[in-house]
């Protein structure tokens, strides 16, 4: 089934023009909060154990109704049914986009191109359980007999992302008498850090790639097997490594036994990935019955994405306000501020999954966007953050939106700090959305010459997405949130989401460099500036 290529504009529609109009006379935040008590009740949804509070968003009720009207007109709901049907919506690529199926739960249905697809994610799922519990309870053992103490995952993009944040946020439920290590970067000081500390009779390495070929990945994973064959010798390789991969060739040519080969498939997108073969390394840490539950969060959000109704749903909610902020407020950047060091890799994780899906500038039928796409994501825990750049978001001349994301419940209850942290988070909320008059500092006393350097403009429109605890569970209900909200705006601007040709051409312009920096290729096949720069380079590596 092929979903064609229909990419209306929607600065086209009459609705964008009644948004713009409505967007140049909204009142500010505090405004809006200060007329309207009942604001926080009304604009607080919640699903899957996630509430979303966007009370301090600076958007009146008619624009938010506006905006679902206009991503009704624009087929936004039409295309969330094609992408759950499997219907072929990324079509430049002529894929289904299924990440939704990865969560299924078992016995369900799905039939895409003839296939039952459900049934093939369980097989899978069923190899990697078997697999994680062999590794947890010492079944499986080293080539010399010992058993497995640390896990390297190699991987790079949704390889390496989704299993490092989802290790770090779940630390509290994983198997603590093993290390979990996540190598990408083809810098060798990545690898080479790791492997310090580790005894390669007692590690085993998951080599995650779907076609085996990605050149940091097996760069990293070959300099890996050498580590390990140069002590422990050749035959070990079968006992010390496995793979997430699709290429059964290149898997057993490695010296990987093809029956520890864990594969997906084409309609899985490598940043939406990490719940199928990706997370083999996350369901070694936490086991298969929690790994099942993360699933479960995934999919509690997913059906609330494809029944809740507009303006009761989550993601849709979170999507139509990001276009709001970037089209009609002009806001380029969105800063994710978890209060929870569980989640410090969160908004690098969020980077990608936006970024690399809706950085576009022409639309499904190839034809150039005239409004704003993908703001940027970026990030780090609070309170750290707001000891660096939280002085930008306050007094800086550029407007950042904010996502403040709280956990109630610590699984590390130490004195008050729970609450200290707490109250930090809701008092950033305030601030960002409220700020401080020129008025409110001089009554406090500061001197009318000091008055100037204190006021904080507020306005900063500013959501708080918080959940009891973080838990499996949670933690898959907030990425499929984030997942959905990145769909809702991709469809909106009618850009394809699920491609990301952008990464592709970098790649192979650094295999041509390679072959001029290894003599392989003459300096004429670069050009001069690339030139220039690969003798400077070439001159301080022989320094």
């Amino acid at each position: 089934m092929t979903s064609g290529p229909t990419s209306p504009d929607p600065s086209a529609n009459p609705k964008w023009a009644e948004l713009a109009a409505a967007a140049a006379a909204v009142p500010t935040i505090r405004d809006l909060l200060d007329a309207d008590p009942g604001r926080p009740a009304r604009s607080t949804v919640s699903a899957a154990g996630i509430t979303l509070d966007f009370a301090r968003q600076q958007i009146t009720p008619q624009a938010l109704a506006a905006l679902i009207e206009l991503a009704e007109k624009q087929g936004v709901f039409d295309r969330r049914t094609a992408m759950f049907a499997g219907e072929h919506i990324n079509t430049t690529e002529d894929r289904a986009v299924l990440h939704t199926a990865l969560r299924l739960p078992r016995g369900a249905r799905l039939i895409v191109d003839e296939v039952d697809v459900v049934s093939e994610v369980h097989e899978v799922l069923d190899l990697m359980g078997n697999f994680a519990k062999s590794v947890r309870n010492g079944k499986w053992r080293g080539a010399t007999g010992k058993r497995i103490n640390a896990i390297v995952n190699i991987g790079i993009g949704g390889s390496d992302l989704g299993p490092a944040m989802a290790y770090q946020a779940l630390r509290d439920f994983s198997k603590r008498d093993m290390g979990f290590h996540f190598v990408s970067n083809v810098d060798p000081t990545d690898l080479s850090e790791v492997l310090r500390s580790l005894d390669p009779a007692r590690t085993l390495f998951v080599i995650a790639s779907k076609t085996f070929s990605t050149l940091e990945t097996m760069t990293n994973g070959r300099a890996a097997r050498a580590w390990l064959v140069s002590a422990l010798g050749e035959k070990a390789v079968i006992n010390h490594f496995v793979a997430v991969s699709s290429n059964r060739e290149l898997v057993e040519k490695f010296g990987i036994d093809s029956k520890n080969m864990f594969g997906f498939w084409d309609w899985v997108g490598g940043r939406y990935s990490m719940d199928a073969a990706i997370g083999l390394s996350t369901m070694i840490a936490i086991g298969p019955k929690a790994f099942s539950q993360l699933l479960a969060g995934f999919h509690a959000m997913d059906k609330h994405f494809e029944t809740a109704r507009a303006d009761q749903n989550l993601p849709v909610i979170m999507g139509l306000l990001a276009v709001w902020n970037r089209d009609f407020l002009n806001i380029s950047t969105n800063a994710v501020l978890p209060y929870s060091q569980y989640l410090s890799r969160f908004p690098a994780y969020l980077q990608q999954l936006t970024m690399e899906s809706n950085g576009k500038r022409v639309r499904l039928d190839g034809t150039p966007v005239t409004y704003q796409t993908g703001a940027i994501v970026w990030g780090e825990p609070g309170t750290n953050g707001q000891h660096s750049f939280y002085q930008l978001i306050h007094q800086g001349t550029s407007p950042v939106a904010c996502d403040i994301i709280v956990i109630a419940q610590s699984d590390n209850p130490l004195g008050d700090q729970q609450n200290m942290l707490i109250a930090n988070a809701l008092a950033q909320a305030a601030v960002l959305a409220r700020g401080r008059t020129i008025d409110e500092v001089a009554a406090d006393g500061t001197s009318k010459e000091l008055a100037p350097h204190k006021v904080m403009p507020g306005n900063r429109p500013t959501s708080v997405i918080s959940a009891p605890r973080l838990d499996p569970f949670t933690l898959g209900a907030l990425i499929a949130l984030y997942e959905h909200s990145v769909f809702v705006q991709g469809a909106l601007w009618g850009i394809n989401s699920f491609d990301q040709w952008g990464v592709e051409l970098g790649k192979k312009v650094a295999l041509g460099i390679l072959a001029v920096i290894d003599g392989q290729a003459d300096m004429s096949t670069v050009d001069v500036a690339t030139a220039h720069s690969i003798e400077v380079l070439a001159t301080q590596g022989r320094a």
